[in-house]
């Protein structure tokens, strides 16, 4: 995977932001401005990371992978943050911040699988010919 500075900074971003509502939840406090700043820092952003990407594009970029698929984890990916909140303002417990920490987390996750689209650094050239055996063999098992 090609790591880019997106890639760092929405690491660190979505990463600080679990380690935040995470030790909220241990300490079973219930979300606060803290973990809500927090959640809201993740949105923040992919809505930059968007406009970003869009930068890119028009000034002559090419995805090496389908536009949809990287713009459908995009909005997922912008989706997330705002869903937490809305559980969090629902469910005004201390569980509402192990929730807002794992959309951090999962954030990070679907910007390594959007770094892997913009690049095309998914699967390897060099992994090609196992992937043929391994079709092969489920051929021959009857999968």
């Amino acid at each position: 995977m090609t790591i880019d500075a997106w890639f760092v900074v929405g690491a660190i971003v979505g990463l600080a932001s679990t380690i935040v509502c995470v030790v909220a939840a241990i300490m079973k406090k219930k979300p606060n401005d803290v973990t809500l700043l927090a959640l809201a820092a993740v949105e923040l952003f992919i809505v930059a990371y968007a406009i970003g990407s869009l930068i890119r594009l028009l000034a002559g970029e090419q995805l090496a992978g389908e536009p949809w698929e990287f713009w459908g984890y995009m909005f997922t990916a912008a989706a997330l943050p705002v869903a937490g909140f809305y559980w969090a303002m629902m469910e005004r417990t201390h569980w509402s911040n192990y929730v807002m920490g794992a959309v951090g987390v999962t954030v990070v996750v679907m910007l390594a699988r959007m770094a892997q689209i913009w690049y095309g650094t998914g699967l390897s050239e060099q992994a090609a010919p196992a992937l043929e055996s391994l079709k092969s063999l489920q051929a021959g098992i009857g999968l």
